[in-house]
């Protein structure tokens, strides 16, 4: 019996979009491509969400692969702005959030995101409906690694066979299941698919 559902957040309950902080601080497109790169797409941005290395040390080393002062400059700007344009409340999944939390459903988030999340967090719709939150960077892994499930089924005192797992990724999916816990992913946002899912849980249930 599912008693739990658990939320990725990033592209399942908040959008994101790397290239925003970049369009509003830069107009010349072959920067902004090189920036968005060095910052976004970076193993510095994976490090920041395993929370194995600071900001600091983080942008530098995006910088260190920048040509020009002002695209270093841009680099610093975009990554510390990044989480005031980058993201975006998905409304209607807040509605859903809400509807499962009057169900009866505990509600969990499990996403990777670096500390800088744990400032700003509430930009999730329906927070106040969350019974526990965890990021990777507090616990120094990432999904799909077991461990990061691990921490979450612990800390929340949670059987991974009672709980369904949300989220855009289908490899996180694949390592949630290996470690007993079902889910669905959500990659083409269909909202109606995924309501019919958990309809579906709520008749295997009864």
């Amino acid at each position: 019996m599912i008693k739990n559902i658990v939320f990725d957040m990033g592209k399942v309950l908040v959008g994101f979009d790397a290239d925003r902080v970049c369009g509003h601080y830069m107009d010349n497109e072959e920067e902004k491509r090189a920036v968005s790169t060095s910052v976004f797409v970076s193993p510095e941005w994976l490090m920041l969400d395993m929370g194995v290395i600071s900001e600091e040390e983080a942008l530098k080393r995006m910088q260190d692969r920048l040509e020009t002062d002002h695209a270093k400059e841009m680099a610093a700007l975009c990554l510390a702005h990044w989480h005031e344009y980058n993201m975006w409340p998905m409304e209607s999944m807040g509605e859903l959030v809400r509807e499962l939390k009057a169900m009866g459903y505990g509600i969990y988030l499990c996403s990777n995101a670096s500390e800088r999340l744990l400032e700003c967090y509430r930009i999730i719709p329906g927070i106040e409906c969350f019974d526990g939150i965890l990021f990777s960077a507090e616990v120094k892994c990432v999904k799909p690694q077991k461990e990061m499930y691990q921490h979450l089924f612990e800390r929340f005192h949670l059987k991974p066979e009672e709980c369904f797992f949300i989220d855009d990724v289908m490899l996180n999916i694949e390592g949630a299941r290996a470690c007993g816990m079902d889910g669905y992913c959500f990659a083409d946002g269909d909202e109606a698919a995924l309501r019919a899912a958990l309809k579906r849980l709520n008749r295997n249930a009864d």
